[in-house]
């Protein structure tokens, strides 16, 4: 997808398997996903596909998100099982080394988004500046309740690291948007160029079905009623517009849009 100049492509890692009658519900409605078929596999299932993206710019090589990292199968509390491990070939097959990456974007701070940030202590893109809104850095690693997991994950890239406040250019080209409420800092990325305009929703959006009505209900949301407000200002945002929109666990990380359809949000793929 291009922007203007700008380049946005697809950074596949692996997959998540979900129970979606488990992760995301309608308060109210007992069987949401009865409509929703299409959205899940044979067995009911709901597959998250899990990755990041890579943006080319005139003179910068940006990664956002940084997928799940090397684990296989791996059965989590909640029920999910997740497998990553091929971010760094998918990085190749767009023709990236690690050692190329400028920088690092990161919408927010949960394990599938930051599995390649470090592998074993040591940092993947050692070129790259990494950038994550302040209040998730706050949280999962600053906070004397931080998981040791996500400190042992983040610390190494500390003196690569530089944090952002509230709504800012943080390359040429990619602003970000504090949109808070899936965790404190959780951050929409916006690529424009010659006119266009393409969001990276990250987690504030993790079906596409949470697009397009408005009292869809995530368990992993920190804040459910912040992140539902904050989800449906930006979908209402997007279906009066003409932007582009991909979300972290959208079916081939691929982009769509927002429409309108008798006063119904819909979302189309591309």
């Amino acid at each position: 997808m291009h922007f203007g100049d700008i380049e946005v492509l697809p950074v596949l890692d692996g997959i998540g398997r979900e129970d979606p009658n488990h992760i995301l519900t309608r308060p109210g409605v007992d069987d949401p996903w009865s409509t929703k078929a299409e959205a899940l596999d044979e067995q009911g299932i709901l597959d998250f596909d899990i990755g990041g993206f890579l943006i080319r710019t005139a003179d910068r090589i940006v990664v956002v998100d940084t997928g799940v990292g090397t684990i296989d199968d791996k059965l989590l509390g909640h029920g999910g099982r997740y497998t990553g491990g091929k971010f760094l070939d998918s990085l190749r097959a767009h023709g990236v080394a690690p050692e190329e990456v400028t920088d690092v974007l990161l919408t927010h701070l949960h394990f599938d988004h930051v599995g390649w940030t470090t592998q074993k202590g040591k940092v993947v893109f050692p070129g790259a500046t990494y950038r994550a809104h302040r209040l998730d850095w706050e949280h999962f690693v600053d906070a004397p309740d931080a998981s040791p997991g996500a400190v042992r994950k983040l610390s190494p890239i500390t003196e690569q690291l530089e944090l952002f406040d509230g709504d800012v250019t943080v390359v040429p080209g990619v602003d970000a948007l504090h949109s808070p409420g899936h965790t404190p800092g959780s951050t929409v990325f916006v690529v424009s160029g010659e006119g266009r305009r393409g969001y990276l929703l990250g987690d504030v959006v993790h079906s596409t079905v949470e697009l397009e009505e408005p009292d869809w209900r995530a368990i992993f949301d920190e804040d459910p009623e912040l992140a539902s407000q904050t989800r449906n200002r930006l979908a209402d945002e997007l279906a009066a517009s003409d932007d582009l929109v991909a979300g972290a666990h959208f079916p081939g990380l691929n982009f769509g849009r927002m429409v309108l359809t008798d006063g119904q949000r819909r979302f189309c793929a591309l």
